[in-house]
């Protein structure tokens, strides 16, 4: 059967594919939900969801440096890849041996349409249809605050934030943050000066990919002190699979909190 991924290219697999790996850890979790649990082969070592896979299935390098080597002997007949977090050079290696098909989320309509295809592609429509609906249920119900100006950071040493051509500004959005650096996309890198500059009221430091602690935000009070600055769940912002389901309730939890932190 022919599929087309999120980057309009063909992709020719085989029915249904019985040895996948997953490239992309919020893929791999949303594999796992819809019953494919069997049929993942390979997975990375960021892939810590759900557990039971992290601790039983081959891992095949991290996102950004896969094993070759490990990947051929698994031999899959389906490879799940994403646009922004896995190497371009990786992929095009990886598709002259086997069927990769790569995902291009910056928002949530894109995580639909993608649960979706993989739903296609794996045999897994009706599961995917329940998962899709389930996250859209849970949307419904979400709270938000008043366009608040919200610096989102992921990186420390340069700092790095997100910008708007991103998943993460998608969900700022939805819960009414609006993000500082709307005019920039991906993920820019800031100086002090910087972001003393763009004057946030909010800064949200990301569980990862750099593990922000509470200790962070001592150093960033120093270069914005009138901000409020927290912690918050990384996974919830930037995971697109099945995770989904949970972040509204974790966001409107959120923002109950930070809109407490802000008016006293």
């Amino acid at each position: 059967m022919i599929y087309v991924d999120q980057l309009m290219r063909e992709v020719q697999v085989s029915e249904p594919p019985s040895r996948i790996i997953s490239l992309v850890p919020s893929l791999t979790e949303l594999l796992f939900d819809l019953g494919l649990e069997n049929e993942i082969v390979g997975i990375t070592k960021f892939c810590i969801h759900p557990e039971k896979i992290f601790r039983t299935k081959m891992r095949i390098g991290g996102t950004k440096k896969i094993n070759h080597s490990i990947i051929k002997k698994l031999n899959p007949d389906l490879i799940i890849a994403n646009k922004e977090e896995n190497v371009e050079s990786d992929i095009r290696q990886l598709e002259s041996d086997f069927p990769v098909w790569v995902s291009d989320i910056k928002t949530l309509d894109d995580a639909y349409e993608m649960i979706e295809k993989i739903g296609e592609v794996t045999y897994r429509k009706q599961e995917a249809a329940k998962i899709c609906n389930e996250i859209k249920q849970q949307f419904l119900g979400l709270s938000k605050m008043n366009h608040i100006k919200t610096l989102y950071l992921v990186w420390k040493d340069p700092y790095i934030a997100a910008g708007s051509d991103s998943f993460i500004n998608d969900m700022m959005n939805r819960c009414g943050m609006a993000n500082v650096l709307a005019h920039q996309t991906r993920y820019p890198q800031l100086t002090d000066s910087e972001i003393k500059g763009l004057d946030p009221s909010l800064v949200l430091l990301s569980s990862e990919p750099y593990p922000f602690k509470e200790k962070h935000i001592e150093d960033l009070l120093k270069i914005i002190p009138e901000a409020t600055i927290i912690t918050v769940d990384g996974e919830c912002f930037s995971w697109y699979g099945s995770r989904l389901i949970s972040a509204p309730s974790y966001f409107n939890s959120l923002i109950n909190s930070t809109k407490n932190n802000l008016t006293n």
